[in-house]
């Protein structure tokens, strides 16, 4: 009976929730909806672009992936539109995709979901998403970058195994690698990694095992610190992380925030992990979207979004070095593979038959190969 009587409580107070967000999640939409077809389906996608962006220079793009029940609106929510803010303070455009029946196909295979049942591919969904964007605005597609939240977070992980040739780094909140991630395949390049995960978290446990939610097993996920181990791996990072407590900025929030940093990775990836101490199933410094008592603490001693931009600023894919002169600008084939050559602000002359234009060639990348030359 007490079980019982928790889960109507727990219910109640989620319908509650939801009845706020009907009311309130229009203050933190400024997103402007839009489709692609992929693979024969209709998706749904919000775009932000900040009316004061250069449109003569390529920016970044970064993807945000709601959790698991959410959408592109309770997303901008659940982060109180802080991306938003940072792309009109940075100059860069936010895309919040909508999963099919609100969940991702992130490779756990639960059956309840019909994006895992029916093997919806949300990989080539964000494949297509990303060349549409950038055949209509000025992308740099060596800055795409992936965030997303519980399940999101998951599938922030799947994108980083199926698509590094695109993806220039990943920050995934409150989730971790799927038990069977060698199902996935393996990335074929480094991808630098930003995690933050709530050492209390009673959803996407700490510890690894099974995904939860209330009596529901959800599928089985590695440890945190295993997902850490794993991306430190493959990028080549040091093996001894530098550990830094960060301020007890809420001494009222319940938690404790540390930084563990692993860098001197291929190419100059890194893995960093924020582990909260006492933080639950939440977006640190977001809205608390359901009661403590029900996914734990928010803490408010971090603001999640700003940190993960400051993340991704720091990081592009191969390509054209910022640190390149300036009057390396000519651009032709030779076969050699790379990356993403018309970003970063270089002028760029592609000397091919089969690429018409830029504006080809950004809907093209990353399959143009090329060779920066100087000019005379």
């Amino acid at each position: 009976m007490r079980r019982r009587t928790l889960a109507v409580i727990a219910v109640a107070a989620i319908l509650l929730v939801g009845t706020v967000v009907v009311l309130n999640i229009n203050v933190y939409d400024r997103a402007s909806p839009s489709t692609v077809v992929v693979g024969g389906l209709k998706r749904t996608y919000r775009i932000y672009v900040p009316a004061s962006i250069d449109k003569s220079s390529p920016v970044p793009l970064l993807i945000g992936l709601h959790g698991g029940g959410g959408s592109s609106r309770s997303f901008q929510r659940l982060t109180l539109s802080r991306f938003n803010d940072l792309a009109d303070e940075k100059g860069f455009i936010v895309v919040y995709p909508d999963a099919l029946d609100r969940h991702w196909n992130d490779g756990r295979g639960v059956e309840k979901y019909s994006a895992q049942r029916e093997s919806v591919d949300d990989v080539a969904f964000i494949s297509a998403l990303i060349d549409k964007i950038a055949s209509e605005h000025n992308i740099d597609l060596g800055r795409v970058y992936v965030t997303g939240m519980s399940n999101g977070a998951l599938m922030s992980f799947r994108l980083a195994f199926q698509l590094s040739n695109r993806i220039a780094a990943i920050a995934p909140v409150a989730g971790a690698m799927i038990e069977n991630y060698s199902a996935l395949g393996s990335p074929a390049e480094p991808v630098p990694v930003l995690m933050i995960n709530g050492e209390e978290d009673p959803l996407v446990p700490w510890e690894g095992g099974y995904i939860t939610f209330g009596d529901e097993k959800l599928g089985r996920i590695i440890s945190v610190q295993q997902s850490v181990q794993y991306w430190v791996n493959h990028n080549n990072c040091s093996g001894s992380p530098v550990e830094t407590w960060l301020p007890d900025n809420d001494p009222e929030d319940g938690t404790r925030v540390y930084r563990l940093y692993y860098g001197n990775g291929t190419g100059g990836a890194e893995v960093i992990l924020y582990g909260i101490q006492g933080g639950g199933h939440a977006w640190p410094g977001g809205y608390q979207y359901v009661p403590p008592g029900l996914i734990g603490n928010t803490s408010r001693d971090i603001d999640a979004a700003a940190i993960v931009w400051s993340f991704f600023e720091n990081h592009s894919r191969a390509g054209l070095s910022a640190s390149m002169p300036s009057n390396f600008h000519q651009c032709f084939t030779t076969g050699v593979t790379v990356g993403q050559g018309t970003t970063h602000g270089f002028l760029v002359t592609v000397m091919s038959p089969n690429v018409k234009s830029h504006r080809e060639l950004g809907a093209r990348l990353p399959c143009v190969t090329f060779e920066v030359k100087a000019s005379e």
